[in-house]
């Protein structure tokens, strides 16, 4: 039987997207190639960080990336390969640390940023969900004086709404755990964080309740085209999928986009987490990023989460016990020594831009294929945000022309 809309993909932007046409009176069905309990959404440090938060490509991220590499303190790793896509990539990435493309990146974060939350406070209080949502702000930490001495000049304006300068004894207030090594932090109130695996459980049963269909343990392996739509979808299990609109949202996998012979300028980029328990004395205050070691520091309801790594050139999808090491000397080099208590490690792929900006819109040649891609390291920051604009454009049969919010923020026109 054909179906009405399906989305092929059940990471946290696809049931985003599934939230909110379900909300809109579509039927939906999400089709996943595993369970959804495993995720790269599940392994996410629940950090909504659209503000006040740098893009990834940044000026001077380069020369600070080598830096940290002469330190042994660096996140980021290139593994050799063959695939060109990677130094294609990689250029873009170059060439978007400029001045003018951050602050245009950092314009849009705000605008989406503050939609996405928003959304996120309404489905809580609408459909009480929990969430363990906290919109406490961001403590951002400096190892580097030199970066820390940057922010500062970027931020030398009093603003009590938007962000505080900590003085050294207020640090370990929100951050117990800290070192004398640390030089400086900042408090930007406008983030939040949340648990992503409960967020995850939590919208996956909503929408169970709701009506949403989830085919899970299928893989799509095929996308069949006729004239100016998509015919059909085949698994590798042989099952065909008929509908009158197809949603792509299948993270960093790019098969079924090679398949329509779609170029995408993203590339997988390995990361991971460490979930444990810890003496509720030493737990950070709110969500905190180290700064210059690309380490973030949740706190949740039952335990605290470390993130960190990004890993590129990589098809290993085993959990690599040097990086996890490597992941604890740069975080104990600036706290406290603690015990970290029935630690629990993950690693996933992000579907990275060079730019931080997603890959979302219309196929402009097949009418009934969307893309929602692309994410990266923000998914959970900006999939309300994106599933509504997905909703929009199905609900209301937009072209990509018709919809400002894709000609800002899609990745197809940057």
């Amino acid at each position: 039987m054909k179906k009405d809309v399906i989305i092929i993909g059940g990471g946290i932007v696809g049931l985003m997207t599934a939230y909110f046409l379900q909300k809109s009176g579509r039927e939906v069905t999400v089709i996943d190639e595993g369970d959804i309990t495993n995720s790269t959404s599940f392994g996410n440090a629940g950090l909504l960080s659209a503000f006040d938060k740098t893009p990834l490509s940044y000026p001077g991220v380069v020369t600070n990336t080598l830096k940290l590499m002469l330190k042994n303190q660096s996140p980021a790793i290139v593994h050799p390969t063959l695939d060109m896509n990677l130094y294609k990539w990689l250029l873009k990435f170059v060439l978007s640390a400029n001045e003018k493309r951050t602050k245009k990146t950092m314009m849009l974060f705000e605008k989406y940023g503050e939609i996405s939350i928003d959304l996120y406070k309404e489905m809580i209080k609408d459909d009480n969900l929990d969430f363990d949502f906290h919109h406490n702000g961001m403590l951002s930490v400096f190892t580097e004086e030199k970066t820390y001495e940057e922010k500062l000049k970027k931020y030398n304006y009093v603003d009590k709404d938007r962000f505080k300068i900590l003085e050294q004894n207020e640090i370990k207030e929100y951050l117990p755990s800290a070192t004398d090594k640390i030089k400086g932090a900042m408090l930007f109130k406008k983030n939040a964080h949340y648990d992503s695996k409960r967020v995850m459980c939590e919208l996956k049963r909503h929408l169970e309740e709701s009506g949403v269909e989830f085919i899970l343990n299928e893989k799509i392996e095929h996308i069949s085209f006729k004239d100016d739509k998509v015919k059909y979808i085949l698994s590798e299990n042989r099952n065909f999928y008929e509908a009158e609109h197809f949603i792509m949202s299948t993270g960093y996998q790019t098969l079924l986009a090679d398949i329509r012979k779609k170029p995408l300028m993203m590339t997988p980029a390995k990361g991971y987490s460490i979930t444990f328990e810890m003496p509720k004395e030493l737990q950070p205050k709110t969500s905190t990023l180290f700064n210059d070691l690309f380490i973030v520091y949740t706190p949740r309801r039952d335990n605290v989460r470390l993130t960190s790594k990004l890993e590129l050139g990589s098809e290993d999808t085993r959990v690599v016990q040097k990086q996890i090491d490597s992941i604890k000397k740069n975080f104990f080099e600036y706290n406290i020594d603690f015990e970290m208590k029935n630690e629990v490690t993950w690693t996933g792929f992000r579907p990275l831009t060079p730019n931080d900006i997603p890959l979302i819109g219309r196929d402009e040649q097949y009418k009934n294929l969307t893309y929602a891609m692309g994410l990266g390291w923000l998914g959970m920051t900006f999939a309300p945000a994106i599933g509504n604009i997905i909703t929009d454009l199905v609900v209301n049969d937009k072209s990509n022309a018709k919809s400002d919010d894709i000609l800002l923020f899609s990745g197809f026109y940057q």
